[in-house]
């Protein structure tokens, strides 16, 4: 038995945290108790193995756009099966350009543009190192950073839906995004 499916298997592997990232940002709140994200995910990352499987390896960039695509999909099917007798077509045609969009706010919170190939791998690198970290913080936690930094949410807009006042999620953020340096410094030091 050849171990590049395995070597594939592991690749798409360290996607799952972004992906999780992802999924969790463009589900609309009112569905989290409906839609099983991280059945989502699995179903994501097999079929990418799946679509993958013959094909020679794609760099970073190309498995990270064939994911987002791929998580699209799913989470339109998901959502559709949630709102069967109440189709929004505008809501399905927009979720595949939110997915583009939160990525690229992701960068954004990470890094400037940056040009050559090592730059891009090295920024590839950092959003997986990203959502990893992203996983590790608290839930309230890592709610109130994603809302405030990854979907632009106002402290009014967080407190009223984590049901919480506007100073406690201010505190939520600053232990949040403190925990997340800890982490991704901690992350760049488990490093060769």
């Amino acid at each position: 038995m050849s171990s590049e499916p395995d070597a594939l298997a592991g690749r798409l592997e360290g996607f799952r945290a972004y992906l999780d990232l992802l999924a969790r940002l463009h589900l609309d709140p009112r569905l989290k108790g409906k839609v099983d994200l991280s059945g989502v995910v699995q179903q994501t990352l097999w079929e990418g193995h799946r679509a993958l499987g013959p094909l020679p390896p794609p760099g970073d960039a190309q498995l990270a756009a064939l994911l987002r695509r791929l998580l699209a999909n799913n989470l339109a099917d998901e959502v559709r099966k949630c709102y069967a007798d109440k189709r929004d077509v505008e809501r399905e045609l927009s979720l595949d350009a939110d997915l583009e969009a939160s990525s690229a706010r992701l960068e954004a919170f990470l890094a400037a543009d940056q040009s050559s190939p090592e730059q891009r791998a090295g920024r590839n690198e950092e959003l997986l190192r990203l959502a990893g970290a992203l996983e590790r913080l608290p839930e309230a936690q890592r709610q109130a950073v994603e809302l405030h930094y990854l979907r632009g949410w106002r402290l009014e807009e967080i407190a009223h839906h984590l049901g919480r006042g506007k100073s406690a999620v201010a505190g939520l953020l600053h232990r949040g995004l403190d925990k997340l340096r800890e982490f991704l410094q901690s992350l760049g030091r488990d490093e060769p």
